[in-house]
């Protein structure tokens, strides 16, 4: 395909194929050319081509400014389906609530499950989890038609005058990534599961994500994943960015993920970890 801005063929979603049906509205093509298509009760939006699997170095940086006051610095968590997401949420808060003042936000496509998981493991008092039914696109929700996650977030922000907050998307393909209107710091995680590899087959998600995690790694062996293959096509695919291993339910890399996101809160809100 030629490169450049001449990019006008129309998209549509052959271009990366869903782990999920849903059903289609009407397309229409908009003003810019673009085909956008509404589902599910979402705004009209429509699905960025995606050329190449993208690059660390050209990742969208967060924004500069970025009114802390009005909704606390937020933590994505991205990733496929049954890669850990609500098990890092839940690693997280359990690490951060006591020093912090937290609140999250779910997203699931029909039903309420992973923040009642986080509400029955008391990950936070109840009325700190929200719990956000995306429909059958759940992508829409963290890039497109974000003001489905902002308005629960600012809210829970303001009453509870949240240091973090951490935001969790419903689980997608590798195309998925957090729009930076919405997460100052995106964590991506898949796990061995899928086999070694993942990593390499890139997307937004794997190369862009602000932290790359590989979760499961005690399956490696019975999955036949070898973890040197992932840990060398992740450094190769994310242009050194940083990534890490990890088995969150037995608390084995969560410390390391928790220092990244002290970190950057750190270097966005000019604070100091406590």
């Amino acid at each position: 395909m030629a490169s450049g801005g001449d990019h006008t063929h129309v998209h549509d979603h052959d271009h990366h194929h869903h782990d999920h049906d849903h059903k289609h509205g009407d397309s229409f093509i908009g003003a810019d050319g673009k085909v956008y298509h509404s589902h599910d009760g979402l705004a009209p939006h429509s699905h960025e081509p995606i050329y190449s699997p993208g690059f660390f170095s050209r990742r969208a940086q967060p924004l500069i400014n970025r009114d802390f006051n009005e909704r606390a610095f937020t933590v994505g968590i991205g990733g496929p389906v049954g890669t850990g997401k609500t098990a890092l949420m839940l690693a997280l808060c359990q690490n951060l609530r006591d020093r912090y003042s937290l609140a999250a936000v779910t997203n699931d496509i029909f039903t309420k499950e992973d923040g009642e998981f986080l509400v029955k493991r008391k990950a936070l008092p109840e009325e700190r989890i929200r719990a956000v039914e995306t429909g059958g696109c759940p992508h829409a929700a963290i890039r497109e038609d974000i003001s489905i996650n902002l308005g629960p977030l600012e809210e829970l922000s303001n009453l509870y005058k949240a240091d973090l907050l951490l935001c969790e998307s419903g689980g997608d393909n590798l195309a998925a990534n957090f729009s930076r209107e919405l997460a100052d710091y995106i964590i991506y995680i898949i796990d061995v599961s899928g086999g070694d590899k993942i990593p390499r087959k890139g997307g937004p998600g794997i190369t862009q994500a602000d932290l790359l995690v590989i979760n499961k790694t005690d399956l490696a062996q019975a999955i036949g994943a070898d973890l040197g293959v992932m840990e060398r096509d992740a450094l190769r695919m994310r242009d050194g960015g940083p990534f890490g291993f990890a088995q969150v339910k037995h608390n084995v890399g969560v410390e390391e993920i928790v220092n990244h996101v002290l970190q950057a809160w750190e270097a966005a809100t000019g604070k100091k970890r406590h």
